[in-house]
């Protein structure tokens, strides 16, 4: 049996873009057994403190960015992309309605990582993202619906929309490899610093960031299969509310040596409002 043990706080060393870089770019992974961070820039590790976010508080989505959410699936195989895209698209369309009030979900993207080069290469899985950063900004968010959405792009992009990433754990708790979130609301606007990325079939644009010491640096340990963590990459609201959750993977400190390698699914959503 696996013992898990979580604490208050965790402490890790988390990549950041430096202030000092030039102009980064970041390289998407195609996944498989070479699958790895590829990088352009300077960067710097500085050491943070982790919240437990199942202490205290909640965060919420419209508050920190993100929100743990008990969910439970009926795939039970999420290598299987018939399953994937026939079962698990609906389920977290229907997710992201019932938590933002959504008139209208899309699930536009699944991506699948593993921590280990053995279960990529068996899988074409992608590595975790192991670098502080967001995946849309102001300019990549509407060009995705326009891309996805085609014809009904503008009038979708005359009201609110926001997109909402899905990320759960699948065939095992992550445990090993987990994610840092941070409070949008300690983020400041001018740390982030959107950059190009790079993939095999077109190019896009993701927000790196600064350290600051303000920040506020929140995980879910332990994440079970019947967990789901909601993370806010994009919101068109400018009323206050989050817009951003920059987030990063970071190896668990505490994890048993028992724990198998973490792998995941992320599943991307547009939401798209009435107002």
């Amino acid at each position: 049996m696996l013992h898990m043990t979580t604490t208050d706080s965790y402490s890790a060393t988390l990549k950041f873009l430096a202030p000092s870089s030039r102009t980064p770019v970041y390289r998407a992974s195609q996944g498989g057994a070479e699958a790895r961070l590829d990088l352009e820039g300077e960067y710097a590790e500085h050491p943070v403190a982790i919240a437990n976010g199942r202490l205290g508080d909640r965060p919420t989505l419209e508050r920190e960015g993100f929100s743990l959410v008990r969910h439970a699936s009926a795939v039970t195989d999420f290598y299987d992309d018939l399953a994937v895209e026939r079962i698990y698209a609906k389920e977290v369309e229907a997710l992201v309605k019932k938590v933002t009030g959504a008139q209208r979900t899309v699930c536009f993207d699944h991506t699948r990582r593993a921590a280990t080069a053995q279960t990529r290469g068996a899988r074409g899985a992608r590595e975790p993202s192991a670098v502080v950063h967001n995946d849309y900004t102001d300019k990549s968010g509407p060009q995705r619906v326009r891309d996805i959405m085609k014809g009904e792009a503008d009038e979708l992009l005359s009201r609110r929309f926001a997109i909402v990433n899905v990320w759960r754990p699948i065939s095992h708790p992550a445990v090993t490899s987990m994610l840092a979130l941070c409070a949008a609301d300690s983020a400041k606007p001018g740390d982030l610093i959107p950059t190009p990325r790079i993939a095999k079939d077109r190019i896009g644009e993701l927000m790196l960031a600064h350290y600051d010491s303000q920040q506020r640096w929140v995980t879910f340990p332990a994440m079970d299969l019947d967990e789901a963590l909601l993370l806010k990459t994009y919101d068109s609201a400018t009323d206050g509310r989050a817009r951003f959750a920059i987030h990063t993977a970071f190896d668990n400190p505490h994890a048993p040596a028992e724990a198998k390698p973490r792998e995941s699914i992320e599943s991307r959503i547009f939401a798209f409002f009435s107002d």
